[in-house]
C-alpha cells in the first residue's frame, strides 16, 4: 500500500521507550522536577476545584496542590481506578489470542512491514532499526514463552510469509520475548472535574493498526492545547471540550485496529466462510485505490 501516495505522508517509528527518554531529557535540561519510583500515588479532590495530589517516596508522604491533573499513568494506573463507578462508562472487546513477539539483533527482512493472513494465524515483519527486527505471530492465549524456543519460532514464521520473504528472512538469537493478549477497551468520559485521562490510561486498542502511542500523542497534544488556552486566554472552552474531541478520534482509531484485526487473523469460529470473507476484503483492499487510500489515511494517522 503506497502509504505517501495515497496521502502525502509517511509512518515514523519512534519507539515508546526512546520518546520517554526524549521528554526525560528535555524536562532535565529545562530545569523541572520529575519524581520517581514514587508509591502510593493518589488523586484527591480531583472533582473539586482544589485537586490535591498524594505520593510516597523514600518514606516521606508529600502532597502537591494542583490546578488540574493529568491522568497518564497507563492501563493498570491509579487514576482511572480512583474514578466512582456510577461516573465512567468502560467498553471493552477481548480477542481470543495473543502475539507471540520476540526482538532479534538481525537486518529487516523488508524495508516495508509485512502483515500475513495465513491459515496458520497471523504474522507481522516489523523493524527497530537497519539491524533490529521486530517479528511476532498468532498464538493462543494459553500458550507460554516456555513453549516456543527460537527456533520453533522462526520455523513458524517462515510457514506463514510468502515464499521470497521466507527465503530472504535472517534469523538469530532473541533478545527479548513476551505474549501479547489483545484487547479493544474504551472508557468515557476523559475528564473527570480537574482530573483528565489520557493514552492508555482511557483507551487500549490492539496493535495490528499501530495506534496505541499515536492515539496518547493525540491525546496530550489536544491536553496540551486546553492548558494552554486555559492560562493564556483565561478561557476553559477547550478543557470543556476536550473528553468529546478526544474520544471522537479514538474510536475512529479503535475502529480501524478492530478492523486490521478482524482481517488478518485466525479466529476460531469463522469457519471457511469467513475465510473467505478476509481474502475478498484484502483484494479490495490492494486492487482498489479508494480502499487502499482508506488504510492509509488510516494508517498514517487521522488529523488531530
Amino acid at each position: 500500500i503506497d502509504l505517501h501516495g495515497a496521502t502525502g505522508k509517511t509512518v515514523m517509528i519512534y519507539g515508546q521507550t526512546e520518546v520517554t527518554l526524549d521528554l526525560m531529557n528535555a524536562r532535565r535540561a529545562a530545569g523541572l522536577t520529575s519524581v520517581y519510583e514514587a508509591e502510593h500515588v493518589n488523586p484527591i479532590d480531583f472533582d473539586t476545584d482544589r485537586p490535591r495530589l498524594s505520593y510516597v517516596k523514600d518514606g516521606v508522604t508529600h502532597e502537591i496542590d494542583c490546578d488540574f491533573i493529568a491522568g497518564c499513568d497507563g492501563f493498570h494506573g491509579i487514576s482511572r481506578a480512583s474514578i466512582k463507578p456510577a461516573a465512567i462508562e468502560t467498553f471493552e472487546r477481548v480477542y481470543p489470542f495473543g502475539w507471540l513477539g520476540i526482538l532479534a539483533e538481525t537486518p529487516p527482512v523488508s524495508h516495508e512491514l509485512i502483515y500475513s493472513n495465513h491459515a496458520r494465524g497471523f504474522a507481522l515483519c516489523t523493524m527497530r532499526s537497519t539491524k533490529r527486527s521486530r517479528y511476532y505471530v498468532q498464538c493462543p492465549l494459553d500458550d507460554h514463552i516456555d513453549q516456543w524456543p527460537d527456533d520453533r519460532f522462526w520455523d513458524e514464521l517462515k510457514r506463514r510469509l510468502d515464499q521470497k520473504a521466507a527465503d530472504e528472512l535472517i534469523t538469530g538469537p532473541s533478545i527479548e520475548k513476551s505474549i501479547a493478549p489483545l484487547r479493544s477497551f474504551v472508557a468515557e468520559p476523559m475528564r473527570f472535574g480537574r482530573m483528565f485521562l489520557a493514552g492508555d490510561a482511557a483507551h487500549i486498542v490492539p496493535p495490528t493498526g499501530a495506534k496505541g502511542l499515536n492515539l496518547a500523542a493525540s491525546d496530550a497534544h489536544y491536553l496540551a492545547l486546553a492548558f494552554r488556552e486555559y492560562y493564556d486566554e483565561k478561557s476553559s472552552a477547550a478543557i470543556d471540550a476536550y473528553s468529546a474531541k478526544a474520544l471522537s478520534r479514538v474510536w475512529k482509531a479503535v475502529r480501524f485496529s478492530w478492523w486490521m484485526t478482524s482481517m488478518l487473523h485466525k479466529f476460531p469460529d469463522n469457519g471457511d466462510f469467513g475465510a473467505r470473507i478476509q481474502l475478498a476484503e484484502l483484494d479490495y483492499v490492494v486492487n482498489s485505490k479508494a480502499a487502499a487510500a482508506s488504510l492509509a489515511e488510516n494508517y498514517v494517522g487521522l488529523p488531530y
